[in-house]
């Protein structure tokens, strides 16, 4: 894993001022950003920076229901909620107000520092970010090496999956089970599975960067609501949205990246299929009985060390 980083170079002092720094790393749904907003609330003031706007505006309405709406408020690239008097910050990472000082400061998914084109500003958030009393870093345990090699006082710590994922083979778009989250790569695909599920199953959520901020959550509150058993998604969801999701399905593992079209890496097909289950839950993964021959033999061949990855 290489960082993405193109800021002024970091002063050692400014690496080892916090008086904490938690590095919680591990699996999907294993609580981290359930930890790091407890934490959070436990303190005087707070930011979390996380790595979607959905997710922001979920961890917001936490917030929300235990300190009230004057206390915390919501930054990304589309809302913005900030009370005069709020301290607690749900934001996404790119639009922290890291000028501000609080007790505690957060980021989510920190091994998005190698992602091309928004690395570098996670990158600078590892590196700059701090809270006045305490700090904590949340991501995959493939950014543990990088954590040590840059020697910053962490201490890291890992979190284990309570529950197990396997590999489920493929399934056709009308078998699958309840609860069940279909991932595709364009919005033709995702509106094409939706429309197949709707005639089929009765209803589904569609969950995709596009729609407005109203839209989306209005779509994953009908899915959690269980007014709708399923859900068509782009990759987004595995980036720590907490939806009640017991199998995931892969239409396709050729993804656009914004410069090619390529193959899912297996450190991204694993973050997919990792949002299946919850907490004590068990989860399955597969892919559609339409998904491409080709993307369904590298799926299957890389599900056995998908799955030996949540077991560890």
């Amino acid at each position: 894993m290489r960082f993405q980083y193109a800021g002024s170079p970091i002063r050692r002092s400014a690496l080892t001022e916090a008086n904490r720094v938690r590095a919680v790393l591990g699996p999907t749904n294993t609580g981290k950003t359930h930890l790091a907003v407890e934490r959070m609330l436990a303190h005087g003031d707070g930011m979390i920076g996380l790595p979607l706007r959905l997710l922001a505006r979920e961890v917001y309405d936490r917030m929300v229901a235990v300190k009230g709406e004057r206390a915390c408020a919501l930054i990304t690239g589309e809302e913005r909620i900030a009370p005069p008097e709020a301290r607690y910050f749900a934001c996404t990472v790119e639009a922290m107000p890291v000028s501000r000082e609080f007790e505690f400061v957060g980021v989510d998914e920190i091994q998005l520092a190698s992602d091309p084109d928004r690395g570098h500003v996670f990158t600078s958030r590892i590196l700059n970010a701090r809270g006045n009393h305490e700090t904590m870093l949340m991501g995959a345990d493939t950014v543990r090496p990088v954590l040590n090699a840059l020697d910053l006082d962490i201490d890291p710590e890992r979190r284990e999956r309570f529950s197990q994922l396997s590999y489920a083979g493929p399934l056709k778009i009308t078998k699958l089970p309840k609860r069940s989250a279909v991932v595709a790569f364009s919005a033709e695909e995702v509106y094409a599975i939706a429309e197949l599920l709707k005639r089929q199953r009765g209803g589904c959520a569609v969950i995709m960067g596009a729609l407005s901020p109203r839209t989306r959550n209005a779509q994953v509150e009908l899915y959690q609501a269980g007014e709708v058993d399923y859900i068509v998604a782009t990759d987004a969801i595995g980036m720590g949205l907490n939806l009640d999701v017991g199998h995931i399905a892969f239409a396709s593992r050729r993804k656009f990246d914004g410069r090619n079209r390529r193959m899912l890496r297996a450190d991204e097909l694993a973050q997919i299929a990792g949002r299946a289950g919850r907490f004590r839950d068990d989860g399955t993964f597969g892919e559609t009985a339409d998904c491409p021959p080709s993307s369904r033999t590298s799926l299957s061949g890389s599900a056995s060390t998908a799955s030996n990855r949540w077991r560890r």
